[in-house]
């Protein structure tokens, strides 16, 4: 991922200007990520260490929606249909 899509993501996720670790905001770092490297793997199937790689990201991101499930009903709802990921 490049800086600048990096940035972008910040700034569009951010809770306050100088947020970069709201969960929010890993979130949607770790989503991008994430899709990036599954166009990788489609391309390279027996790359066996990215996909390791990918299942640690995805269980990452799945501890951060569900806490903000349990502490962040409303953002956890708006972070959903943002990233376009289902429940």
């Amino acid at each position: 991922m490049k800086r600048e899509q990096k940035k972008g993501l910040i700034k569009k996720f951010a809770v306050h200007p100088k947020d970069t670790g709201s969960p929010q905001v890993q979130i949607a770092i770790l989503t991008e990520r994430i899709n990036q490297l599954s166009e990788h793997l489609d391309k390279h199937a027996k790359d066996n260490h990215s996909r390791r790689g990918l299942l640690m990201m995805v269980g990452k991101r799945r501890k951060l929606l569900n806490y903000m499930r349990l502490n962040e009903k409303e953002e956890y709802e708006n972070i959903l249909g943002k990233l376009k990921l289902r429940k």
